[in-house]
């Protein structure tokens, strides 16, 4: 017994190690820009570099802010990220409901076809789509950012999926015998069951609309119309780049998935685990 508990904590230790090590290795480069947020441009430029600044620069915040109009681009990413997370989490739910509880004729084959599609990397497709957003006079709105997300998300609807799966199947068969339809069964029976995956999507789909660069830089060029991401390209120049004052901004956009993800930690972890929708 003595030898065994001296293992589980040889065992314990290892994994703290471990864990601590890579701790490390994923918040020095958050500590990393912050530190260069907070330096003055001098500070940012020295050489060997050092990561404490000699003294904080607290106002480096609000000058960036100030540079451009980043409370509009704000606002626009929020738009963008709204209807994104709207379209993702409805669409593919609803999706996903029909390829789990309902039974037709080659639904194995559209599924399989559905995650073939997982498989195509994007810049593939990336001309072919540009070109039917220009052909239908989407280029420089918010449609070409929208649109994709109600149009479904093959990892999206597997998640859900294997999530609707582990609800038994007696519960849409009891709500079938009092009349309810499918609409009804996924609205107001499946839907509450589903709240984890549904946060997790809602969370993934955020961190994706709220970080692109790509998608905003193709479709858009009126700067009034600029997301968060493709504001942060003022503060670089053709010769020189303001790295304190883009580590700045880069940090601020940068709290909002942080708060998401910490508030919703919970809902995170449980969506993910596949097989504990129903306790």
């Amino acid at each position: 017994m003595m030898i065994k508990q001296r293992k589980n904590k040889i065992a314990d230790i290892v994994l703290f190690v471990i864990l601590a090590v890579g701790a490390v290795f994923i918040l020095f480069p958050i500590a990393w820009m912050l530190s260069t947020a907070l330096k003055s441009a001098p500070e940012v430029a020295m050489y060997p570099p050092k990561l404490l600044p000699e003294k904080l620069l607290l106002e480096n915040f609000a000058i960036a802010w100030s540079k451009a109009p980043f409370t509009r681009y704000t606002t626009n990413t929020l738009i963008i990220v709204f209807f994104t997370i709207i379209g993702n989490v409805f669409v593919n739910s609803f999706v996903a409901y029909g390829f789990s509880k309902i039974d037709f004729a080659g639904k194995k084959l559209l599924f399989k076809i559905v995650l073939a599609t997982m498989m195509i990397p994007g810049f593939v497709t990336l001309v072919p789509t540009y070109v039917i957003f220009s052909k239908l006079r989407w280029v420089n709105t918010y449609l070409p950012l929208i649109v994709p997300a109600f149009c479904g998300n093959a990892f999206h609807i597997f998640m859900m999926r294997q999530f609707y799966r582990t609800i038994p199947n007696e519960l849409m068969e009891a709500a079938r015998v009092d009349g309810a339809g499918h609409f009804y069964i996924w609205g107001k029976l499946m839907m509450p069951l589903v709240k984890p995956v549904m946060a997790t999507v809602a969370l993934i789909s955020f961190k994706g609309a709220w970080s692109d660069f790509q998608g905003p830089l193709l479709y858009l060029s009126d700067k009034n119309k600029y997301t968060i991401q493709l504001g942060l390209q003022v503060f670089k120049g053709q010769g020189y780049t303001e790295w304190n004052y883009l580590m700045a901004v880069s940090f601020l956009s940068m709290i909002p998935i942080l708060v998401l993800f910490f508030c919703f930690q919970n809902y995170f972890i449980e969506g993910m685990n596949v097989g504990g929708a129903v306790k």
